[in-house]
């Protein structure tokens, strides 16, 4: 018989990786928001991708683990007292017997997987994305079926093979590697203002002096020139498609909470205001509310053009918004970089 160890009815979330940090600090008996997580973690950024034999990608996230990068996750831990550890490996087996016996031990496993492989999203056959995480939430102890929570706040039953399948992906350019992540709470904290205050200077960096000019405000004056190249090296079918895709990267139907992550950006800085007791972290949190009604225009436009006789004819009017979106965000990450410097929580 499953067995859930999340209270049910789930609440819904807005990121998967936020939302799923928050299913395993909630059952900890650690109540945060998701914003907090996602703010704490400097989690939010721009960045423009577009690798070799996949489409072009427009990405809202920032703090990406890799090498030389501790990630969200781990930063969030960081910032909480929680002792983030994270695992992969090449080995389904091993990956499985890790899984099995944190289960068997009552605790909820956040991993990443390959969503083209979960069977309950029924998406198309050729699409695949494996930078999404979920928690493993439950599952038959003499069984072959687990419980899966995602994003919209249901357990879904997802067989042992289906989901060694979705964790096993190699396909690009996020393949998961069955990668899973441990936590200790045992010296859990509050977060301090002043941690919040780092939080947001390497936010702020990261969008006013990125290491390559794909990230960034740079990135997103990037996106604006390459987008409108699109048609010189994508025949009109590809071009749809990523047009769809974009809408789908920056709408909250992505998992970006919409306005690729501002609205949740601007509500963590609201949040990060009544903590610190500077009202200036809220009025920069109502502009980049703002800024990400002015991406969803973006993310419309992107759909409109998905469906439109003539797609490639779109892509100048599309982006144009874009360059003054570029000038608004480095006005507001400027003025958060100041605002740290002046309290003292910065470099």
């Amino acid at each position: 018989m499953l067995k859930s160890f999340l209270e049910e009815p789930l609440f819904p979330t807005h990121h998967c990786i936020t939302g799923s940090l928050r299913r395993v600090y909630e059952y900890h008996d650690y109540p945060i928001s998701e914003e907090m997580l996602l703010g704490l973690g400097a989690g939010v950024g721009f960045m423009y991708w577009h690798s070799k034999g996949s489409d072009p990608f427009y990405g809202g996230r920032a703090n990406m683990e890799r090498p030389g990068h501790e990630g969200l996750e781990k930063t969030v831990g960081r910032r909480t007292g929680v002792a983030v550890e994270s695992f992969s490996t090449s080995s389904a087996k091993k990956a499985e017997k890790s899984l099995m016996a944190m289960l068997s031990a009552g605790e909820p496993v956040a991993i990443y997987v390959d969503m083209g492989f979960l069977p309950y999203l029924e998406l198309p056959e050729d699409y695949h994305f494996g930078g999404h995480m979920v928690v493993v939430s439950g599952y038959d102890p003499e069984g072959n079926e687990l419980l899966i929570a995602d994003r919209d706040g249901r357990n879904y039953t997802i067989t042992r093979g289906d989901l060694a399948a979705a964790r096993g992906s190699t396909y690009k350019p996020f393949p998961p590697r069955h990668q899973w992540y441990t936590f200790d709470f045992e010296s859990r904290r509050r977060p301090a203002a002043g941690q919040i205050w780092l939080a947001i200077d390497e936010a702020a960096q990261g969008m006013l002096r990125p290491p390559i000019s794909n990230f960034g405000v740079k990135g997103i004056r990037k996106a604006v020139q390459k987008t409108r190249q699109w048609p010189n090296i994508m025949d009109e079918d590809s071009l749809r498609r990523t047009c769809f895709n974009i809408f789908i990267f920056i709408d909250a139907t992505g998992g970006t909470g919409g306005g690729i992550f501002r609205y949740m950006y601007g509500r963590f800085l609201e949040e990060a205001g009544s903590i610190t007791g500077d009202s200036r972290l809220v009025a920069a949190g109502q502009e980049m509310y703002q800024i990400g009604d002015l991406w969803q225009e973006v993310a419309l436009d992107f759909k409109r053009a998905s469906d439109a006789p003539n797609p490639a004819s779109l892509l100048e009017e599309i982006t144009e918004p874009m360059l003054a979106i570029a000038g608004r965000e480095e006005a507001v990450w400027t003025e958060l970089a100041a605002l740290v410097s002046e309290v003292g929580g910065g470099r």
